[in-house]
């Protein structure tokens, strides 16, 4: 079974990476976004048997950094 695991900056904290990107939209031209958030998208396969508590230990333990850091896991049908 396929896993993702979003990882994204908690409100309030600075992103480098995403203002950076913000400064190459509008370098391309393009207008209308006001911000950028940067994040990252963790995929995992899994066994069936590898429980929802188990997934969120290994996102609180190792994928993501509880202090400055937010994710989303989500199971992904076959």
């Amino acid at each position: 079974m396929k896993v993702r695991v979003y990882v994204s900056l908690k409100n309030g904290v600075l992103d480098p990476q995403g203002r950076a990107i913000h400064h190459a939209i509008e370098g391309l031209g393009f207008s209308g976004v006001q911000d950028v958030r940067a994040g990252r998208l963790i995929e995992l396969d899994v066994d069936d048997t590898v429980t929802d508590e188990a997934l969120d230990a290994m996102a609180k333990q190792l994928l993501a950094n509880m202090v400055i850091e937010n994710y989303r896991i989500e199971r992904v049908a076959a």
